[in-house]
């Protein structure tokens, strides 16, 4: 049974715990205003759902579907931000600028979670001057060598014309080239025309073909184009390998050289200088084939296989160190990025076949329309006897002394 002096102590506890929430109620807050006074904001409304095509109307300017998206989500009456040095603030904290530098020149210390280095590098500014070189000098300098190079072979050709066989056609022929070394030939043009094409395209297309054909039709042709240039580039390597094999014995400098270019190759008159199976033009041809097409072939596979083989940095400091025995210093950084890697890779693969494109014109123009008989060589693989006895004379006797060649055709009217 409860007695009289519970019921009274339990009445004043009752009486003390009103007290003390009515005196807590009645206290100010820090901010001046009564507890009692606050009103709890509404949560703001949940923006209006939007479609994909309502998207695609704003992006296009449609200024109608702007405004129905502003009506559908009014601006809300959000308290303002906290201030910067408050804790957790809208605007975090001050920024750090030896932080930034840091990371601009690939000095702070980033953990990635693939652990790669190239995923380490959060800001790389050496693309701006990347892409300034690439549409810049790169671009203007190769049209400059390219064009350069047509000119002079249109003023070529019509100060002197073809050059033809002086003896005119004897109707016998001479085996010149055979079927793997026409095959090896053929295919190394035809893949290097084609990496020509699609290499150009990639340089000059977004100036030169989007103003005729727009961008949508562009974008297909450039997908194509990097396909094709990407895997026809097997194709080139393997016919290099070919080509070289077969004739690098046959395109080591001799004597007969020197006389060949002080004739100028006889392509401006005073007889025709002596020469083996390959005169001094197309040994140059074949070296810079040979020496540009192999740089192609590296700086190309360092760009089909990003960030795996840089080839830069250890290149320099070759150059550095053949520079201080030379006694000078070349200054050349040994320590780059990977996207470093990669840019020289591609400034230095467009400089290349821009050269090479300008040296094979040349040659394409001496195997086609500027000398007689020329392109028979490497078409059937047979030359007519006299073409062979103006051009290659040291090699036509030899094979005459080997018995490989027809003994010429007797005059009109001898039997």
């Amino acid at each position: 049974m409860i007695s009289c002096s519970q019921i009274r102590r339990a009445v004043a506890r009752l009486t003390l715990a009103l007290g003390a929430a009515l005196l807590l109620a009645a206290a100010p807050t820090p901010n001046g205003a009564a507890r009692a006074d606050a009103v709890v904001a509404p949560a703001p409304p949940a923006p209006t759902s939007q479609t994909l095509e309502d998207i695609l109307r704003r992006q296009a300017g449609d200024r109608a579907a702007v405004e129905r998206r502003r009506a559908a989500n009014p601006p809300l009456d959000l308290p303002p931000p906290m201030g910067m040095r408050a804790p957790l603030g809208t605007l975090g904290g001050a920024s750090d600028a030896d932080v930034w530098r840091a990371l601009r020149f690939g000095t702070a210390e980033v953990t990635v979670s693939t652990r790669r280095p190239v995923d380490r590098v959060l800001v790389q500014d050496g693309g701006m001057r990347w892409l300034a070189a690439r549409n810049g000098p790169l671009r203007e300098y190769g049209l400059w060598a390219m064009g350069g190079m047509l000119a002079l072979l249109a003023v070529f050709y019509l100060l002197r014309g073809p050059i033809r066989i002086e003896g005119g056609r004897s109707g016998v022929k001479v085996r010149r080239f055979a079927g793997v070394e026409r095959f090896a030939h053929w295919l190394l043009a035809s893949s290097f025309i084609v990496l020509a094409l699609t290499g150009l395209m990639v340089t000059y297309g977004r100036p030169a073909l989007i103003p005729l054909m727009g961008k949508e039709a562009f974008a297909a042709l450039a997908a194509a184009g990097k396909w094709a240039h990407n895997n026809v580039a097997w194709a080139f390597m393997a016919g290099l390998v070919m080509v070289f094999v077969m004739w690098v014995g046959q395109n080591l400098p001799n004597r007969h050289d020197l006389k060949w270019l002080a004739m100028g190759g006889g392509f401006f008159g005073g007889g025709h200088p002596p020469s083996r199976k390959f005169n001094a033009g197309q040994k140059l041809i074949f070296w810079s084939v040979v020496v540009l097409g192999a740089s192609l072939a590296v700086s190309g596979l360092s760009l089909l296989f990003p960030f795996e083989l840089p080839l830069f940095a250890a290149t320099f400091a070759h150059i550095n160190d053949l520079a201080a025995l030379a006694g000078f210093d070349a200054g050349l950084p040994t320590q780059l990025a990977p996207h470093e890697e990669m840019q020289l890779a591609s400034i230095w693969h467009a400089i290349v076949a821009l050269g090479l494109t300008t040296i094979i014109l040349a040659h394409i123009y001496i195997g086609t329309i500027g000398m007689e008989g020329g392109f028979e060589a490497m078409g059937s693989g047979e030359v007519d006897r006299n073409w062979a006895a103006e051009h290659h004379n040291l090699w036509l006797a030899e094979l005459e002394a080997q018995g490989k060649a027809p003994a010429p055709s007797a005059p009109a009217g001898q039997g």
